[in-house]
């Protein structure tokens, strides 16, 4: 089909060590694509998720924390970033367009505004908790209780499902987001998965509870990792796990809608999530924020129409690549501001021609602010200022305080042995200006460019 309905399931802080409890996640993976060096932009919720609606870089959208003066919705807004992103570019293609759920963080639904680009719009605040929140329904602000059909997962696959059901019969291509808020803080699940994986604990992978050698400034004094806090994060770590099946339900309540409303074969599913996590990794507290794979590596699971069967794909791509792909699915043109490149040939299994062979990722400043939702109450645990690139096989960092990393991933994936300092000056010189030229590049053709520098 040419001009595919597109279905978007947004997470939130969904890290790749929670796929394994995703099964329908993972029949879409055997059914369609899944791409194994997908990145975000930077590694918090407001940065990230301005880059997957505009397809921009947060050195171009001005979007680097989730609030104030440098970030959150009221400067997104402001900066006149609503007016163009892949919701506008659909919704100009022809496109019935819902969004459904977490839009970007300040957002109130008392505010009742309703962005461009969406002709359904259901979009809630500070909504974490899952129980006894507000949605702007289309301007109309309506309260949820406690009661478990409360529960904001289900209430917005429900209505997803709704729009799906009553865009399809229009016989009009549509597309729908769904941003679900977790398994962010505080980790709540529907009631009847609130006892499940009893004994569950976090994976001890090899990173778990240790420091790299030669370390960063900032990460190197942390202590050992106390029995409290590796029973607060084993409690935590199946406390996410319980909350991600309500997601996965609704993947495979998406696709039964899909299949009888008679639409499966002409909609492109996709599930990602807005930024990964750690828990208890490099000595770390559960939070996110860093450079390290288990912060900016998250899932991409495509599957539907024009999508190739059981592959998988290790080509560098990135959360700006999402706009143009959509555009490109629709038959429209993505903007010329637009940083990143569609995956529409990838997907079709067919060769993109030069790719990037890094990706950018950004963070400025940590969030300490206390009213930011990803705020850390041990400031310890959240790094300085950086700039990062990483290709397939390795990562690059350089921090706002003059430290660095580099960490070979073929030989280290776990990203244990800081080897930036062994580097000969001409590869530090090298690497150092391709990071930094890719952040500061503006529009697709100078960041593929950039992106392709690399070696």
């Amino acid at each position: 089909m040419n001009r595919p309905n597109i279905v978007f399931v947004l997470a939130d802080d969904l890290s790749q060590n929670l796929v394994p409890y995703l099964p329908n996640v993972a029949e879409l993976g055997r059914q369609g694509t899944t791409f194994t060096n997908y990145t975000v932009t930077d590694s918090l919720c407001c940065p990230s998720r301005a880059s997957i609606l505009t397809g921009r870089y947060p050195h171009n959208t001005g979007i680097v924390k989730n609030h104030g003066s440098d970030g959150g919705f009221l400067l997104f807004r402001s900066r006149g970033e609503e007016k163009s992103t892949f919701g506008t570019d659909l919704q100009h293609a022809g496109y019935r367009t819902g969004f459904f759920g977490k839009y970007l963080n300040e957002y109130q639904p008392r505010m009742r505004h309703v962005p461009p680009g969406w002709d359904t719009w259901v979009a809630g605040g500070d909504a974490y908790a899952g129980f006894d929140y507000d949605l702007d329904e289309n301007g109309t602000v309506v309260h949820y209780g406690d009661r478990d059909q409360d529960y904001l997962t289900d209430v917005l696959s429900a209505k997803a499902r709704a729009f799906i059901t009553t865009s399809a019969a229009t016989g009009e291509p549509f597309a729908a987001e769904i941003s679900v808020y977790t398994p962010h803080l505080p980790y709540v699940p529907a009631r009847r998965d609130a006892s499940s994986f009893a004994g569950l604990t976090a994976p001890r992978t090899e990173a778990y509870g240790r420091i790299p050698r030669n370390a960063p400034a900032w990460l190197a004094p942390h202590s050992p990792l106390t029995a409290a806090q590796i029973k607060h994060m084993d409690s935590g770590f199946r406390q996410r796990v319980q909350t991600v099946q309500a997601i996965d339900r609704m993947i495979g309540d998406l696709r039964t809608t899909l299949a009888a409303a008679g639409v499966e074969r002409e909609t492109v599913l996709i599930f990602s999530s807005d930024n990964g996590y750690h828990m208890g990794e490099y000595r770390l507290n559960p939070g996110k924020q860093t450079a390290f794979d288990t912060d900016v590596v998250v899932p991409l699971v495509v599957a539907g129409a024009g999508v190739a069967a059981g592959q998988v794909i290790d080509a560098p791509v990135e959360n700006i690549d999402l706009r143009p792909t959509f555009a490109d699915l629709a038959g429209t043109p993505a903007p010329s501001e637009v940083d990143g490149r569609s995956l529409r040939a990838l997907l079709a299994g067919r060769d993109p021609g030069p790719w990037r062979t890094a990706a950018l990722i950004e963070h400025s400043d940590p969030a300490t602010d206390p009213a930011d939702p990803d705020h850390q109450r041990q400031s310890e645990n959240t790094p300085p200022s950086y700039v990062a690139l990483r290709t397939a096989a390795i990562t690059w960092v350089e921090y706002v305080d003059g430290t660095r990393e580099y960490y070979d991933r073929r030989t280290d994936p776990r990203q244990l042995d800081n080897l930036a300092g062994t580097l000969p000056p001409e590869r530090v010189a090298a690497l150092s200006a391709a990071l930094a030229a890719l952040a500061r590049c503006e529009g697709a053709v100078r960041c593929h460019a950039a992106g392709a520098a690399v070696l």
